[in-house]
């Protein structure tokens, strides 16, 4: 009798099936499994040591005040036309101070208010508090106490977003485009199992490879180099796996009607490389071209690194990063929806 329950069934079965023999096919595929684990550790163990002297000599202040203000170029402000000071400009006072406090600044001045902030365990902070009451010795200080963050602890979110977005676009968008060009999905149209059948269980099988390969990466490094963080483990599980399915989708985008691999793989070039420099992966975007910033919020792995990096290294909540997972779900959605409608079984 073929009745929803039973239809609901077999289509659970056949699911299921295509997310095992997935597991299975990457699995026994030794040379993308141990590159999948290897890249991330290597990367962060080369970075943990290469940055383990301390910082390099470059003083940053950060500036409280509009950029056409303050900027070295127009500002009448000698002390910020102080040469070796690298200017970054914060919209507000709380911005400014909470990345002094993780040591991403080593002062904040505040031209308008005639304030500064120091973080009192910064001794580069000591020597730009120096400079500044050279030229401003009548300036209010106020101090602020924060654990500084070693750059390894600052990497560890964009290295880990950049892995699964590399396992999302080219794990799925080229491997569905390979099944494409082999015939091995004209040979499934031709069994019961239904698009959306299939498009689930390539994305089930990618995020759980994923988020396994993240999180053995991940306490297996911190086991050594124990990484700061001040959130919760479960929000950090939570962000990752929402910028996980939001990269999936996007591999979904590129395979759902393209049969050449050499257009996929351009395709998926294209999609990465931008990602990669400007969504925050390598260094901070802060002070960068304020067209940069805004071009990178388009980015999902932008949204990923930064909800990512506030829970380790500032103790942010899910609530507090509403905004990028609003943006990832709803990228996601989008995503999903063209996929579903533009995917071609041959």
């Amino acid at each position: 009798m073929n009745s929803p329950i039973n239809r609901l069934c077999k289509s659970f079965a056949r699911f299921f099936a295509l997310i095992v023999a997935r597991n299975k096919e990457f699995i026994r595929d030794t040379g993308s499994l141990t590159w999948t684990f290897a890249f991330p550790v290597l990367v962060i163990a080369g970075f943990g040591f290469a940055f383990s002297g301390g910082e390099a000599p470059l003083f940053k202040v950060g500036v409280i005040g509009t950029e056409a203000s303050t900027t070295s170029n127009t500002t009448t402000d000698s002390f910020l036309k102080t040469k070796y000071l690298s200017i970054v400009n914060y919209a507000t006072e709380e911005e400014a101070v909470n990345r002094l406090r993780h040591h991403a600044t080593d002062l904040v001045y505040s031209p308008k208010d005639s304030n500064y902030w120091l973080n009192d365990t910064s001794a580069k902070g000591y020597l730009v508090e120096k400079l500044l009451l050279a030229e401003h010795p009548k300036l209010k200080r106020q101090t602020v106490t924060g654990r500084e963050i070693r750059y390894v602890d600052w990497l560890i979110s964009g290295l880990l977003s950049m892995n699964m977005m590399f396992s999302a676009l080219f794990g799925v968008g080229y491997t569905i485009v390979r099944y494409r060009k082999t015939g091995v999905l004209k040979r499934l149209k031709a069994t019961p199992i239904l698009a959306v059948e299939f498009l689930g269980a390539q994305i089930t099988s990618r995020l759980i490879v994923m988020m396994a390969v993240s999180t053995l990466v991940f306490v297996g490094c911190n086991a050594f180099i124990h990484f700061q963080m001040l959130g919760s483990y479960l929000d950090l599980f939570i962000v990752m796996t929402a910028g996980a399915c939001c990269l999936i989708s996007i591999g979904l985008l590129v395979a759902a009607f393209i049969s050449s691999e050499e257009l996929a793989g351009g395709l998926l070039n294209v999609v990465t490389w931008p990602m990669m420099f400007l969504s925050g992966v390598w260094f901070s975007l802060d002070g960068l071209n304020p067209v940069i910033k805004k071009v990178a919020l388009f980015f999902p792995l932008t949204h990923v690194i930064d909800s990512a990096r506030a829970i380790m290294t500032e103790g942010a909540t899910l609530a507090s990063q509403s905004f990028h997972l609003a943006v990832l779900g709803s990228l996601t959605l989008v995503f999903l929806t063209i996929s579903s409608l533009f995917f071609r079984w041959e």
